[in-house]
């Protein structure tokens, strides 16, 4: 492929993107034509009593393995979110949104935590998260004495006013 723009042509505008699963059910998948995001779904191995789930206390932090790992072409990263099913629980990604650079290629883990009063479980193959795949720029910082003027200038946290 001579680029990006070849390669988005021969997949129907989708990039192409090599995975290794541990099983087809931890594959990433749209569940719908209009999804910006995939669905992850929770790895959880059987623990010593017999679980298959994890039970995410209040302020505790959580590692969530999804069954995979990836090759993320380079220009590209991915942003990691916990879907709205759990967002509402109190489950967050503690690095919100997770970023996943294209030069890694070990195994996919979200970290996440509880911040509500409640325990937030989690079981072995919950949809319990997702992941969006968006294009980046690197910057060629330019050191400099000044810079052009602007209307705000270096006024900061709500110099802009409240109301409309």
């Amino acid at each position: 492929m001579k680029n990006l723009n070849d390669a988005l042509l021969m997949h129907g505008n989708k990039i192409p993107v090599k995975i290794i699963a541990d099983d087809p059910m931890f594959l990433p998948k749209y569940k719908t034509f209009g999804s910006a995001a995939c669905d992850l779904v929770a790895n959880i191995p059987t623990n010593d009593a017999g679980h298959t789930f994890i039970s995410v206390m209040p302020n505790q932090t959580e590692v969530i393995d999804v069954g995979f790992r990836m090759s993320i072409p380079f220009g590209w990263e991915v942003q990691i979110r916990i879907r709205s099913s759990f967002a509402i629980q109190g489950l967050q990604v503690t690095n919100s949104p997770g970023t996943i650079d294209s030069d890694y290629q070990g195994r996919i883990k979200v970290i996440v935590n509880g911040a509500s009063k409640n325990i937030i479980r989690i079981n072995h193959g919950d949809r319990f998260a997702q992941m969006l795949i968006k294009p980046i720029w690197q910057v060629d910082w330019i050191e400099t004495d000044a810079f052009d003027p602007t209307d705000r200038g270096d006024k900061g946290f709500g110099s802009t006013g409240i109301k409309s």
